[in-house]
Parts: C-alpha cells; sequence; structure tokens
C-alpha cells in the first residue's frame, strides 16, 4: 500500500515538473516573439518618423525659398526707388542750377535800373526843389508859410461846418428828445398798474371778547411778558373793546405776534411754555413764507437764477415800507416798469427786470450797516455773483455812484415813477408841509426873486423874478444854483422841477 502511494506520489510530482518546463518553455517563445514583433513595429515607427521629418524638411525649405523671394523683390524695388530718386534728385540739382543762373542775371538787371531809378530820383529832387523856389519866389512866401495857412483855412471851415452840424443836432434833439422820452414814459405807467399797500407801525388784533384780554395777560402778567420777550414786539392791552394792539417797527415781527396770538387764543391754551411753542413754530412758518413769496416773486416775474438769500430778501420785502408804500409792490411794478421801458428803447428787457425788482434790497438786510440802502443793496448783489450791469444800476439809482450802463438811468426814472406819483406814498402833514415852506424859503433867500410857489405836491417850484433885477441870462444860473442847492440841503421824494419867470410888463390906460 505504501508503495502505491509513494509510486502515485511521484507520478503527482513528475507531472508536476513537466508542467512546469511546458510552461517555462512556453513563456520563453511568446517573449521572443513579442520582442520579434516590437522591433518591427518600431522599424515602422522610425520610418514613417524619418518621413514625416522629411516632409516638414521640404516645407520649411519651400517656406525659406518663398521669404527669401519675396526679401529679394523688395530689396530690388527698394534698389528701383533709390535709382528713381537719384534721377530727381539730380534733374532737380540741374534745375536749381539753371534758376540760380537765371536770378543772378535778373539781379543785376534790377541792379542796374536801381541805379538809373535813383538817378531819376535826384533829377526829380532838384527839379522839385528848383520849382518849389520859383514858387516862393512868385508868391513870397515859404513853403512852411502856405502848409500853415492853408492848415489854417481848412481849420477854420471844418470848425464852422461842424459848428453848424451840431447846432443842427442839438435843434432836432429838442425838438424830438422830449416828445419821445414822455412817450416812452407815459407808455410805460399805462402799461403798469399796481396797488399800493400802506404799512403802519401797528397791528390791531381783534378778539371776540375782553374775557380773553386776561387771558392773554396771564397771573401776575406772565402771559403778556413770555409774549414779549419771545416775539420782541410791544402788546399794548388798553380799554379798547374787542382789540389788542401790537407795536414794533419791524413788520416781521408784528406778523409773527399776531399769528401767535390766533393761535393762541384759538386753541385756548395760553401760558409761558406754550407761548414760547408757538412763537417758535410761527417763526419758521413766517421765514418759510418769506422764501415761497420770494420764489412765487421771481416766477411771476420771469426773473431765473437769483441767489437763495436774494429771494429770501426779495419775499422779506413784503413785510418793509417806503414813506408808506409797501417794498415789494413798490419793486415789482419799478420792475416792470423797467422792463416795458428797455423794450421801448430796444435793450434788453429781462435784465432791467431784474435790476429793478433787486434795486431796493439793501433795505431789508438782517444786518444793518452804515451805509445807504443803494450801496449797501449794490454790495449784495456782487456779493451773491450778479452781473456788474445790474450791479451799477443797484448801486446808481440814487446818484451815489456812478452810472455806467443804461439800465442805471433806466431803473432811476422807473424808481421815481412808481414813488413820486401821487398817493403811491404817504408822508406825515407836518413834515410835508414844512418841507413845502423850505421850498419856498430857499428860493426866496436868492436876491431879485419876488415870489415862489411850491406846487404839484412840492414837485415843482416856480421863481418869479423882477424883471429889472435879472436878465434872461442870468434866469438859467439862477434856477441851476437853487435846483444844485435843493439837491444837497434837502430830502425829498422823485425830482423837484425848478421854473424861473421873468416877466416886462407895460401898462397905459385910454381915456
Amino acid at each position: 500500500m505504501i508503495e502505491i502511494v509513494l509510486t502515485a506520489a511521484a507520478g503527482i510530482i513528475v507531472g508536476v515538473a513537466i508542467a512546469i518546463f511546458i510552461t517555462r518553455t512556453i513563456t520563453r517563445n511568446q517573449a521572443q516573439s513579442i520582442v520579434e514583433e516590437a522591433k518591427k513595429e518600431a522599424e515602422v515607427i522610425k520610418k514613417n518618423k524619418l518621413l514625416e521629418v522629411k516632409e516638414k524638411f521640404l516645407h520649411l525649405k519651400a517656406d525659406m525659398e518663398k521669404q527669401a523671394n519675396a526679401r529679394h523683390a523688395k530689396i530690388q524695388s527698394a534698389e528701383a526707388k533709390v535709382k528713381q530718386r537719384e534721377l530727381q534728385l539730380n534733374q532737380l540739382q540741374q534745375d536749381l542750377q539753371r534758376k540760380k543762373t537765371e536770378t543772378e542775371a535778373i539781379r543785376a538787371n534790377l541792379d542796374t535800373q536801381l541805379d538809373l531809378v535813383d538817378k531819376k530820383k535826384q533829377d526829380l529832387d532838384r527839379l522839385h526843389k528848383q520849382e518849389v523856389e520859383k514858387l516862393e519866389h512868385i508868391s513870397g512866401l515859404s513853403a512852411e508859410e502856405a502848409k500853415e495857412k492853408l492848415v489854417e483855412s481848412l481849420r477854420e471851415e471844418a470848425k464852422t461846418m461842424a459848428a453848424s452840424y451840431i447846432n443842427d443836432i442839438m435843434d432836432e434833439a429838442k425838438l424830438t428828445a422830449n416828445k419821445e422820452a414822455k412817450r416812452i414814459v407815459i407808455q410805460s405807467i399805462q402799461r403798469v398798474a399796481t396797488e399800493t399797500a400802506i404799512e403802519n407801525a401797528v397791528t390791531v388784533f381783534h378778539i371776540e371778547s375782553d374775557e380773553i384780554k386776561g387771558r392773554i395777560i396771564g397771573r401776575e402778567g406772565r402771559n403778556i411778558r413770555a409774549l414779549e420777550a419771545a416775539t420782541g414786539v410791544e402788546i399794548i392791552v388798553d380799554d379798547t373793546p374787542e382789540a389788542i394792539v401790537l407795536s414794533a417797527f419791524d413788520p416781521v415781527r408784528r406778523e409773527i405776534a399776531r399769528l401767535a396770538l390766533h393761535q393762541l387764543v384759538t386753541d385756548g391754551r395760553i401760558h409761558p411754555a406754550r407761548i414760547e411753542e408757538v412763537v417758535a413754530k410761527v417763526r419758521k412758518q413766517i421765514e418759510e413764507e418769506i422764501i415761497e413769496t420770494g420764489k412765487r416773486t421771481t416766477i411771476d416775474l420771469g426773473i431765473h437764477g437769483l441767489h437763495p438769500e436774494l429771494i429770501r430778501l426779495v419775499g422779506k420785502m413784503k413785510y418793509r415800507s417806503s414813506y408808506g408804500q409797501n417794498l415789494l409792490q413798490h419793486s415789482r411794478e419799478t420792475a416792470n416798469l423797467c422792463a416795458t421801458m428797455a423794450s421801448e428803447l430796444g435793450l434788453n428787457p429781462k435784465k432791467a427786470k431784474r435790476a429793478g425788482l433787486l434795486h431796493d434790497i439793501g433795505k431789508v438786510p438782517d444786518d444793518e450797516l452804515e451805509l445807504p440802502h443803494a450801496l449797501l443793496g449794490m454790495k449784495l448783489a456782487e456779493k451773491y455773483k450778479e452781473k456788474p450791469d445790474i450791479c451799477n444800476a443797484i448801486g446808481a439809482h440814487h446818484d451815489e455812484t456812478e452810472m455806467s450802463s443804461l439800465l442805471a438811468p433806466i431803473v432811476q426814472v422807473c424808481d421815481a415813477i412808481s414813488g413820486a406819483r401821487p398817493g403811491a406814498r404817504r408822508e406825515i402833514v407836518e413834515a410835508y408841509i414844512k418841507r413845502l415852506n423850505d421850498l419856498e424859503q430857499l428860493a426866496l433867500s436868492y436876491p431879485g426873486v419876488l415870489k415862489t410857489y411850491a406846487i404839484q405836491a412840492g414837485r415843482e417850484l416856480r421863481v418869479i423874478v423882477g424883471a429889472d433885477k435879472i436878465d434872461d441870462s442870468e434866469t438859467e444860473k439862477l434856477s441851476t444854483e437853487i435846483a444844485k442847492r435843493i439837491q444837497d440841503e434837502m430830502t425829498y421824494p422823485g425830482q423837484v422841477k425848478i421854473t424861473v419867470i421873468r416877466e416886462t410888463r407895460a401898462v397905459s390906460f385910454a381915456k
């Protein structure tokens, strides 16, 4: 049994050894065949790569030959151009040489001609001198004396003609200027009409019953003291039935006090804390209303581009007055008059309207300066970048600075039309009568004056002089002196016309 097993084991071992040998033999043969196939494939790849390299080389060679041919063609073209330019330069050099030769010939010819001209000029000068000497000998005058006489005669003739021409122009201007000026002023006044509001230094606040007076005064007067301290307005509570008087020189303060009182009375709560709150609120409302009024005024007049501060000052004009005439209404009327008159004269109406609206802007600044309102208004306009001609018109409308444009006299005239017309402004009766008396007494102080009459509300002064004491030539001098003295010594709205009358009367009786 053991032998059988050993025999079987030996057989198995031999079988395994044979299998291993066979396997190794097969693997070695496969490896050789794989190496041979790889060598064949490598040879094929090598041949393919050599063919590709050869093709690339041929392509590169063809490209290089093309580039070389192109460069050669460019070089040949450049050489041809250089040769052509060389030929042109040679031709130009030949032409230049030829022209140089011709120029030298012409110059030589000109030198010869100039010599001939100089000789002829010398001959002419000699002949002219001889002729002048002959003329001086014949006339008995030298050449300079003859020139002076001729110039003098021409000067006298020119003076005579100029004087005649000037007289004709002045006569024509005198005939037409007054008529044309009156037409323009009348048309301007007729085309503009505004209402005039009278402002006072006091405002009357109406109440429903006198019981409200006690509430406004408050316990021991604390309410009225708080109201006066908050508004800066004197509140007068007297026996006037159903009325309280608000007194202040500043219309803005009076308006704030009036509106605050109205709100307090309507609300019914009146005590110091409430008063301060309402006054602050009303003051803000008034400031907004001032700005809104300024904007609305500029929009109504068609004026654009005003500085916001100037718009605020325009709105503040609503609460200012001059001789009882509302300043905003006066400025609007002046602006419309300026535009109308500028249109009649062929000037820019928009600029004239702008200058007319701003001409009294110096009356409403927050800080009062020691300057006339015209100059202060001019400085404000300059500060807020208004144009120079408008600034000059503002500053010159009362002749406090020199006029430099045509806008200035237009603004001055329209300001006088608006402010000096009857009913526009009011004066206290005593001051009005005193001004008229001062006018008459001033004219009576001159020698030779017999009577004086102030007429047309003091806008015209008629002076009657003695015919035996003053002649016609002195009447004009007298009117000028009186006008200058009135202008220097007196204050008056608008202008005053001085008329001097000299009469000679012959009286006889038939019996």
